[in-house]
């Protein structure tokens, strides 16, 4: 119900926007206003993006938790399609996800009420066929689990950072 309020909402509230902003100050003034804030929104969201992307490659390099470099780099392209929208509302919402506090408060809020059931890595069910040292497939079930290794050194930067809280210890 509430997808649908946002469907019927939010281009009500654009339409009562244009209409209220285009009678104050024009329409040339208004479609100038939409024009240059999509093109400034293209450039913020153009900088940021690239800055998000090196530390999320940096995040990976140091073998840190990527989470948070992920959702604010998912916010920026999501600030980014609010900015190429045309509107007022759209913008502004587009404009406060390109501010780095908010973005950190958004992921705050989101981190506090998303809990991680279930992580998996490695090839899924359309990986590679069924290990050959496994009879049908299935897993061995006496215990031995086989596997290599290689042992990383682990740099730590940051040696106060907490855990990123998606995942419960």
């Amino acid at each position: 119900m509430w997808l649908f309020a946002l469907f019927v909402g939010i281009p009500l509230i654009e339409i009562a926007l244009f209409i209220q902003i285009g009678g104050f100050i024009g329409l040339g003034w208004t479609l100038a206003i939409v024009v240059l804030t999509a093109l400034a929104g293209t450039a913020l969201v153009r900088s940021q993006g690239a800055l998000a992307m090196n530390e999320i490659r940096r995040s990976f390099n140091d073998l840190r938790d990527p989470t948070e470099s992920l959702a604010q780099g998912a916010m920026i392209l999501f600030a980014g399609a609010l900015m190429l929208t045309p509107g007022f509302f759209t913008d502004a919402v587009g404009f406060s996800l390109l501010v780095p506090a908010v973005r950190r408060a958004v992921f705050r809020f989101l981190r506090d009420r998303i809990e991680v059931r279930q992580f998996t890595q490695g090839p899924g069910p359309q990986g590679p066929g069924p290990d050959p040292r496994r009879r049908g497939g299935q897993p061995r079930r006496d215990g031995v689990i086989e596997g290599d290794y290689e042992e990383v050194e682990i740099k730590d930067p940051d040696p106060n950072r907490r855990p990123s809280g998606w995942t419960r210890h």
